[in-house]
């Protein structure tokens, strides 16, 4: 596959000496303290930490979405160069200015649709108002153009979709319609907080690999949040590591997964699951002593202390004012497995 990178010798952010406070005056309390990096065009960040460290806090700065959370900018600079080449700091343009930058040119994704969404307006009219903010599209054509961006994420039966309000749709289609909102105007900056969070692990794979095509596509830069290093393996390009508000490491990806230097980067890592032949690569020994062990020294395995055999879970389906049953979903067909003493199984799907 050839490289998708087009970084351009000037770059699509910059970021000097970022200071974030929130409150007033002497109750105020500094939360990211001088942050310092650039971004290249079609280049992927990945701001990564555990929860508190300023990763939000710093990525929302950049189109001053943090004002709306209590937040101010305290100090340094943030430049935008713009789709003209001109360059604008947005710790000090105004809000009229902020507007025409905020979907776009830079697009958000937020952590929880669930509570970025309206619950009680439809997907449809949710999605063309962007449109008819940053487009001028009205009716029909603004109807056409949510339609596309639904389909773009690869939503099917997009147009039915459109009607349907948030609570009628899964988590991993409601994350699907926050990743169009952000791409509808097709901003050159794309900011993911955390948008697989919520999500089980299969669709968590799949939202990965849908931001890695879409990003294939447009060619944006984008800025991606989360607290699990392994996750961003998969598609940034450099990595940069928050502890308690600061940028204690950052550098290309192969340099942070291979020679990290600092000692929360490195505790990050060991965090990680490794697996070696399907197993888990343990370190505290507790598997390599059981492999050790003589075959004629283990003992008789003893039973199970529960035993699941052919399980059938059915919820019947019921219309009418007298509830009569007219189907039934199929919630669990033959399932079987036996959980030993000490044991933990995993679940997943």
């Amino acid at each position: 596959m050839p490289e998708i990178r087009t970084i351009a010798a000037k770059p699509i952010l910059s970021v000097r000496d970022l200071h974030v406070s929130f409150g007033r005056g002497s109750e105020a309390k500094e939360v990211v303290h001088g942050v310092s990096f650039d971004l290249g065009v079609g280049e992927v960040l990945a701001i990564v930490g555990e929860s508190g460290s300023g990763k939000s806090v710093t990525a929302l700065s950049t189109n001053r979405l943090i004002d709306y959370a209590g937040g101010r900018i305290a100090g340094g600079t943030i430049e935008l160069t713009r789709a003209d080449g001109s360059i604008t700091d947005i710790g000090t343009a105004d809000t009229r200015e902020l507007t025409r930058i905020r979907g776009a040119e830079i697009g958000v994704i937020f952590q929880e649709p669930m509570t970025s969404l309206n619950p009680v307006l439809t997907i449809g009219s949710q999605i063309e108002e962007a449109f008819q903010l940053h487009r001028g599209l009205t009716g029909r054509q603004a109807k056409a153009a949510a339609r596309e961006a639904l389909e773009r994420v690869r939503i099917p039966d997009a147009g039915r979709r459109l009607a349907a309000t948030p609570d009628q749709l899964s988590g991993g289609m409601l994350q699907r319609v926050m990743i169009a909102m952000a791409l509808a105007c097709n901003p050159r900056l794309l900011i993911a907080d955390e948008p697989t969070t919520a999500l089980d692990v299969t669709v968590q794979a799949q939202i990965m690999a849908l931001l890695a095509e879409l990003r294939r596509e447009t060619g944006m830069s984008m800025i991606f949040i989360s607290h699990d290093i392994g996750l961003v393996a998969g598609i940034a390009d450099r990595v940069m590591v928050m502890q308690d508000g600061r940028a204690v490491e950052q550098g290309e990806l192969s340099q942070i997964l291979d020679r990290p230097q600092h000692p929360y980067t490195k505790h990050l890592l060991h965090a990680v699951p490794h697996f070696s032949g399907g197993s888990a690569a343990r370190t505290d020994g507790t598997r390599a002593q059981a492999d050790e062990k003589p075959e004629a020294a283990k003992p008789t395995p003893p039973k199970p202390t529960l035993r699941v055999d052919d399980l059938v879970v059915r919820y019947p389906m019921k219309s009418g004012w007298l509830g009569r049953p007219f189907g039934a979903v199929h919630a669990v067909d033959g399932v079987g497995f036996d959980l030993m003493a000490g044991e933990t199984l995993a679940i997943v799907g």
